[in-house]
């Protein structure tokens, strides 16, 4: 059956709201918001509940068969990293090398850094002890260093796979999550350098208490080196980035090609990390793997039923060829990179959650790739990027890892406010500023 223009619309608009009114206000589960939007949409496009029923399993499935694994294993690498030590040596290398002077920029880079293997919330709350502890001996008021650590933190996790929000976007765009990954650390390089100058600026006005907390770490001995620290992270992104950029399975077929190209499949390169981090930074034998990897399992697993479900609802978008419909509209086909932004940030903004916004602002963006122009490789690339920019504005009293950040440091939510959420503000437009930068030199 045809579905009309103005039923496209309604359906799209009623889920779109239907989630943020379950998610914002009810505080119901993502998935469960994103399974009732799907039915609602489903309805109002006249779909027999069959149909209904059937493309939801076919969306569901699909995205967990493409992404499932990746997503567990780097949610098991970012808490071995976590369990090890690995997160505090890396913090501690970096302030060591920029000195206490200049905390506030050493912590927003180690956040940057831990922020890779580790989703915001996770690490900001890992790293909260040592924020305080540094915030204490710089005399740098803890609203600057908290906003600076938490913006680093968030860049990452909102431009570089395998955090759940932009790695779902790279499964429903079906682009090169290689390219994507590496594009989006160096996005996220501005865009948090952006959050640590508001942070810095704005933050310096407002005399918070900086909190007398001592930072608890584990001896020395029992954490690994700083070698040990990196390479986890480290080894898994250079075998992703030698097989996207040198195109592997195009080039020659010589053993050392043959090798990096198996390599260099994300879950392979990720689980290469994990062996990494087990070998040098399991020092607590046995009983902790026992806990760690069933607790990387259930993590994932939390992670994976939200995208499982934002998926669904694309599939049942899908039916009403809203891109056939928006392809007769010149004014919005010719917004190009701004559409994929603006969705995710409007998205963002009403309902929270950044993995949410982007995962459900690729389910509306994917049918209209080819009228945005954007249907082809590096087009949609550009895309997956601009909507992980969209998902960092506005991260306000909706979003859950505002009131970590809060609650871990003591702040006034009137002084986050003024600091954090404004900083997240200029870093969404930073990394979408970057993005029309690439869009220059690579050809859409």
């Amino acid at each position: 059956m045809v579905v009309s223009l103005f039923q496209s619309v309604l359906g799209l608009l009623a889920g779109i709201l239907l989630i943020i009114l379950l998610t914002a206000r009810y505080k119901l589960h993502a998935f469960f918001a994103l399974l009732m939007a799907a039915v609602l949409a489903g309805l109002i496009f006249q779909l027999p509940f069959t149909e209904i029923l059937g493309t939801i399993k076919t969306g569901f499935g699909q995205i967990i068969g493409s992404l499932g694994l990746l997503i567990i294993l780097g949610t098991t690498l970012g808490l071995i990293l976590e369990h090890t030590g690995s997160t505090t040596v890396l913090a501690g290398y970096v302030l060591q090398k920029i000195g206490s002077s200049r905390s506030a920029l050493a912590v927003n880079i180690i956040g940057y850094i831990v922020g890779m293997p580790i989703f915001c919330d996770s690490g900001f709350i890992v790293l909260s002890g040592l924020n305080k502890a540094m915030a204490r001996r710089s005399g740098i008021s803890l609203i600057v260093m908290a906003s600076s650590l938490a913006t680093g933190l968030y860049a990452v996790h909102c431009m570089m796979p395998p955090h759940p929000g932009i790695t779902a976007a790279t499964g429903t765009i079906h682009t090169d999550i290689g390219k994507v990954m590496l594009y989006g650390l160096l996005i996220a390089i501005p865009a948090a350098f952006c959050g640590y100058l508001w942070s810095a600026r704005a933050g310096k006005r407002i005399p918070a208490p900086v909190i007398q907390e001592e930072v608890i770490t584990a001896p020395a001995r029992q954490l690994p080196t700083v070698w040990q620290a990196v390479l986890p992270v480290a080894i898994p992104v250079l075998l992703i980035a030698l097989r996207s950029f040198f195109t592997l399975d195009k080039a020659a077929d010589t053993w050392l090609i043959k090798i990096l190209n198996i390599a260099g499949i994300p879950e392979v390169a990720i689980t290469a990390g994990i062996a990494l981090a087990l070998l040098t930074g399991n020092r607590q034998g046995s009983a902790a793997l026992r806990k760690i990897l069933p607790e990387g399992a259930e993590k994932a697993a939390g992670i994976l039923v939200i995208i499982g479900g934002g998926s669904a609802f694309g599939a049942i978008l899908t039916k009403a060829d809203i891109g056939h419909h928006i392809a007769q509209n010149p004014a919005i086909t010719g917004m190009g990179l701004l559409l994929p932004f603006l969705i995710t940030a409007i998205l963002k903004t009403a309902q929270g959650s950044s993995t949410v916004a982007i995962i459900t602002a690729a389910s509306i963006v994917q049918p209209l790739l080819l009228s945005l122009g954007l249907d082809t490789e590096n087009g949609r690339i550009l895309c997956t990027l601009a909507m992980g920019a969209g998902s960092m504005l506005i991260s306000h009293t909706n979003d859950a890892y505002f009131w970590v950040i809060a609650r871990f440091s003591g702040l006034e939510v009137k002084d986050m406010l003024r600091v954090y959420t404004v900083s997240t503000i200029f870093m969404g437009i930073t990394a979408m500023a970057a993005v029309y930068l690439i869009s220059l030199l690579i050809n859409t």
